[in-house]
């Protein structure tokens, strides 16, 4: 018979069974993220040299009184109206490209997969290779699209747009296909059944299902390309991001403080529209 374990053992046993695997796990991972702090040349350090210091002093003290002359506001609504053009923009012409992809790549409305649920050779090559293509386009940052566009054509807000258009192209046609393959099959293979084509089986068997969180997804991909369109700006693509630049180079804290209320604003903003238009189709 085996002996009951004494009052003294019980009490140094440790109230969290798992701590020994929490433990070793936290060490692995430090073990794996250190090399990486190595390869980044991460040096924190360097925040407190005395002359960043004395730098970062002078932009936060202009930086907590925002810049409000009438001359710079109106120039700042004039840039905030451009980049609000070049992510809108930008976004639709992705649109163009996303919405036939998607019809094109979502096996659910693939007429050739019903019967004996294989897709005939031809269209399982296609829907693949439209699938890389989306990969690429997807994998290349808009920043890099956009300093390619900027050597091919100039400085501008054309650039911007161009870039925006081909990464979101890529990632909409992905995130529509997963939301339609995750929605219920029913109606449309009902549809695809009876003849329907593809986009009849869309618009009357997954969209209505899909439809608040494609539009919840598409509001939140206009907000991605506000802040895009502004990142772009720091390499000439126009719009608010160029005007940052410029005042960040010249140590304008103020004026980058003003900038960077309009980029709040207008998340905001578009976070308020997606949440109406969600409340409206939900």
């Amino acid at each position: 018979m085996r002996a009951a374990p004494s009052a003294a053992t019980a009490s140094h046993r440790h109230p969290d069974p798992a701590w020994r695997g929490r433990v070793m796990a936290t060490i692995v991972c430090l073990a794996l993220l250190w090399p990486m702090l190595v390869a980044s040349e991460f040096k924190p350090w360097t925040l407190f040299d005395p002359l960043s210091l004395a730098a970062a002093g002078m932009f936060l003290r202009d930086f907590l009184r925002p810049a409000l002359g009438a001359e710079f506001l109106a120039m700042v609504l004039r840039e905030t109206w451009q980049t609000v053009a070049i992510a809108t923009a930008g976004l639709s012409l992705a649109l163009l490209g996303a919405i036939p992809a998607t019809l094109a790549v979502t096996e659910r409305l693939s007429v050739s997969r019903l019967g004996t649920g294989r897709m005939r050779l031809g269209a399982k090559l296609l829907r693949q290779l439209l699938r890389w293509v989306l990969v690429l386009l997807r994998s290349v940052p808009e920043l890099v699209w956009a300093l390619l566009f900027v050597r091919i054509v100039g400085l501008g807000p054309t650039a911007g747009v161009l870039a925006i258009a081909l990464t979101y192209c890529g990632m909409l046609a992905k995130v529509y296909a997963e939301i339609l393959e995750s929605s219920d099959a029913q109606a449309t293979e009902a549809l695809l059944a009876n003849g329907a084509g593809r986009l009849p089986a869309l618009l009357y068997g997954a969209l209505p299902e899909s439809s608040a969180e494609l539009v919840s997804y598409t509001v939140y991909r206009w907000e991605c390309a506000i802040r895009g369109s502004a990142v772009m700006g720091f390499v000439g693509a126009g719009g608010l991001g160029q005007r940052m630049d410029e005042s960040t180079k010249m140590m304008a804290g103020g004026e980058v403080a003003t900038m960077l209320i309009m980029f709040v604003l207008l998340v905001a903003l578009a976070d308020l529209v997606s949440k109406l238009l969600r409340r409206r189709l939900g």
